[in-house]
């Protein structure tokens, strides 16, 4: 007769398999995995470490423990990445948040305080970035995708989080509405080469989506052509918060010269990772917040 496992001892056993295979964050997750075929959290796993797990939990685990060895990445196992401490529904139609570009939402959440701004996020996604700054500020958020998949998804999270954005698909501005203008831009938009792309995880590459990823020529073509429509899209004094690539900072900057003044954002690795442009412009005088 088969005997119980305990949660201590199948987090244990997991923990050396992920090692074993390569992946690098082996204990948390496995922890994370075990609670998800447990239906509970991570604090249940250390409050009950010798609770025995039943046949049908463990093979429930053992098919998870499989899907990651494939190397599918465990939050689309899961279905849900946390972001800017807020859990995101998330799925193969949406690139999965990275928290290095949580830099990119504190950094708008510390240009819109206090302000009812109006912000559009350009290639929302699964929607982090929007569902975000909606949550933490008193912004008025418009979320952009050519991804409809991903705009149900956005819609999903933001219905989650209880806050209300406007969605649009279209590609970049093409299809927002022409009148509407903003007092921030914010834009993850795809930035990896092709060389880039070909080094990526394994994960990354079979299971992300490919058009979330990779941009043609040096990686910044999606941002020549965001560049000019966001600049009309400015009020006077607007800002355009947009991630890059680690090596892309001075190419970035130059490009954002058609914007008024910009600067180069680097991360706590101090790697290059933002460029905050800025149209010329007195904000009371013009932010839409005050009109």
């Amino acid at each position: 007769m088969a005997r119980d496992w305990t949660i201590k001892e199948l987090l244990t056993w997991t923990t050396r398999y992920f090692e074993d295979q390569g992946i690098a964050a082996a204990r948390l997750e496995a922890e994370i995995l075990l609670a998800y075929a447990l239906q509970t959290d991570r604090v249940f796993l250390y409050t009950y470490f010798d609770k025995p797990v039943n046949q049908q939990e463990r093979a429930r685990f053992r098919s998870l423990i499989q899907r990651r060895a494939r190397h599918e990445p465990v939050a689309y196992i899961t279905g849900i990445k946390e972001f800017m401490s807020l859990s995101f529904e998330v799925s193969p139609a949406v690139l999965i948040p990275r928290p290095e570009t949580e830099l990119l939402v504190e950094k708008a959440l510390d240009l819109c305080a206090n302000k009812r701004w109006r912000i559009c996020d350009m290639g929302t996604g699964s929607g982090a970035i929007a569902v975000s700054l909606a949550y933490y500020s008193d912004a008025r958020v418009t979320a952009v995708d050519i991804s409809g998949a991903a705009i149900e998804i956005a819609k999903r999270n933001a219905e989650r989080h209880g806050v209300q954005i406007e969605f649009c698909q279209s590609d970049l501005f093409a299809g927002v509405d022409p009148d509407q203008q903003f007092d921030l831009i914010t834009a993850n938009l795809p930035y990896i080469t092709a060389d880039e792309y070909k080094t990526l995880d394994a994960g990354v590459r079979r299971y992300e989506p490919k058009e979330a990823l990779l941009a043609g020529g040096d990686g910044l073509d999606l941002y020549r052509r965001l560049l000019p429509q966001a600049a009309a899209r400015l009020v006077p004094g607007g800002y355009i918060l947009f991630e890059i690539g680690a090596r892309q900072g001075q190419a970035a900057l130059a490009l954002a010269g058609q914007i008024d003044t910009s600067q180069l954002v680097t991360d706590l690795a101090g790697r290059d990772r933002l460029i905050i442009s800025r149209r010329y412009g007195n904000d009371e005088d013009h932010a839409l917040a005050d009109r």
